[in-house]
């Protein structure tokens, strides 16, 4: 949240109204066939009927009838590569639900985001300014057991009042078409746009949306947290997609809003669009944001205020936050450090270690034309220390979340730009954990390792590498580390023929952290394939 003061500035120099070129066009006729069925949302069914997991996502025929404008359809036969590993039953599905989940959600999104009231959009909540001086007296006082003095008349908690989804939308205008001012402040060496900055910014409006979510659309300051009784934080993020290459020569809009709650945790969806220069609006990135909320005394799950549906659109994406929720709880259950890889992924790595992983060290230096260079997966480590300062602080006094999102976006980035030797692309941030808070004045150990590289023959990419960057909190008079945030993404040579260098394990560890990466690289690879054709028809 510390970003969102310094983004009040730039929220003013807002654009107009969205487009709502979509709705122009003459509506198709539904038939009886098309219904909807109880099973997994995203599920693509080529006899054109969608399905969704929940009985409030029942009265969706009329949402359906409206997105059949604009999401294509794939025809009844398709065929499309899938490795050894995705022919798994269930990783196969997860690229379909991906894909499709993804397409419908903007189109949703889109639509509900209609029904919001233009005054609110640019409303972020802001925390109420506090002294570093004074957030250390408090921690002092907490150390002899004082109680801090908002602490001493402890508010009564307000009753939990049911939101609309659009209650919650909120929106950062960036005119970098528009403003050379702002596009010097984030222009990169290659006149690009720093992707990392505009992760800070995501980071921050998804804690915004939550907060939005709480108080109400109209609410613009936080207040104390001790006098709110609560505060937000970012449980992982799930996945954020780059649809298309961004366009610095177009304002960019970033927004979001929450699609799902649960007891204690929200969902909240974001993306990022190019508007205005008299173009159509386009989606360039889609990711989401797991947001949990604690009790500020007692730092336990507190409770969050429920959603209410006024639209079929609305079920619709709570159908699909909910599925999502359900996903990612069943996928850490298959995670390879809970359960072994399957046999396929097995006879992979096996064939995979006959083939590079018997060379000495002298052999490994060497590049074999037919083969590649082989580089063992320890010298891909790339490593980064930093003291934690009071500037990067968030409400709660901790280090701000998209701080750290950004600062590893970056060692990954150095990291990858130095393996494939030349320019990259960004693709997709697979998956973000975030363990512990990084407290203000540790020692933050960042390290970055590439997991897995490929060169798919039918992708549009010359090159894929998948890089993991692991934040540790040192603990300066122990020397002990604990992990904090684990962040998972994947880049692209940009140009040029793919650097044939291949990634190889060692250890039993690294072998598992090689089959992730080919779990994501694979996976992210269908989904592109598949958008890909969608996008042709």
């Amino acid at each position: 949240m510390a970003l969102v003061e310094s983004l009040t500035t730039i929220t003013s120099r807002c654009v107009g109204a969205p487009s709502l070129w979509f709705l122009v066009r003459k509506p198709r006729p539904i038939s009886r066939e098309m219904v909807v069925r109880e099973a997994n949302v995203g599920q693509l069914i080529f006899d054109r009927k969608i399905q969704f997991p929940s009985p409030m996502s029942l009265p969706v025929l009329r949402n359906y009838n409206l997105l059949r404008l604009r999401l294509p359809l794939p025809p009844r036969h398709r065929s499309f590569r899938t490795s050894c590993i995705l022919r798994d039953e269930g990783l196969s599905r997860s690229v379909v639900e991906e894909n499709q989940g993804v397409t419908t959600m903007d189109g949703l999104l889109k639509v509900v985001r209609t029904h919001s009231n233009p005054a609110y959009h640019t409303i972020m909540p802001l925390r109420t300014p506090i002294l570093w001086s004074e957030a250390l007296l408090n921690a002092e006082r907490k150390t002899t057991g004082q109680p801090e003095e908002a602490e001493q008349t402890k508010p009564p908690q307000d009753p939990l009042v049911p939101r609309h989804m659009y209650d919650s939308y909120s929106e950062l205008i960036l005119p970098f078409g528009s403003s050379t001012q702002l596009m010097e402040e984030y222009i990169n060496a290659s006149g690009g746009i720093r992707m990392g900055k505009l992760m800070e910014h995501l980071d921050s409006l998804a804690g915004s949306i939550s907060y939005k979510h709480m108080l109400g659309p109209s609410v613009q300051t936080l207040g104390r947290i001790q006098e709110r009784g609560f505060y937000i934080v970012t449980a992982s993020v799930d996945r954020l997609d780059m649809l298309t290459p961004l366009n610095p020569s177009r304002d960019l809009r970033l927004s979001g809003q929450v699609i799902y709650t649960g007891r204690s945790s929200m969902e909240v969806a974001v993306k990022m669009e190019t508007v205005g220069m008299g173009q159509p609006e386009e989606t360039v990135l889609l990711g989401r944001f797991s947001m949990v909320c604690r009790d500020a005394n007692t730092h336990k799950a507190r409770p969050v205020n429920p959603l209410i549906f006024s639209t079929p659109e609305e079920r619709s994406l709570y159908a699909i936050g909910e599925h999502l929720k359900q996903r990612r709880q069943s996928t850490a259950l298959r995670s390879l450090s809970r359960v072994p890889p399957s046999s396929a992924e097995a006879e992979a790595l096996h064939s995979f270690y006959l083939r590079y992983g018997q060379h000495d060290e002298k052999e490994m230096t060497k590049t074999d034309h037919t083969q590649g260079e082989q580089v063992w997966m320890g010298n891909t480590r790339l490593e980064k220390c930093m003291l934690m300062f009071p500037q990067e602080r968030n409400v709660h006094q901790k280090v701000f979340g998209g701080y750290l999102m950004r600062l590893a976006y970056e060692l990954g980035f150095t990291n990858t730009s130095i393996f494939t030797r030349g320019p990259i692309r960004f693709l997709s941030l697979d998956g973000i954990s975030f363990a512990r808070p990084v407290p203000i004045g540790s020692i933050l150990r960042l390290t970055s390792q590439i997991l897995h590289t490929s060169t798919p023959s039918e992708s549009q990419f010359p090159m894929l590498v998948h890089v993991r960057v692991k934040a540790n909190v040192v603990d300066v008079k122990t020397g002990s580390e604990q992990t904090t945030n684990d962040f998972r993404f994947t880049w692209s040579r940009e140009e040029g023929e793919g650097v044939p260098r291949k990634v190889v394990p060692k250890t039993y560890k690294e072998a598992m952290l090689w089959l992730e990466g080919k779990r994501a690289l694979e996976l992210g690879d269908e989904i592109r394939g598949l958008r890909q054709q969608y996008h042709n028809q």
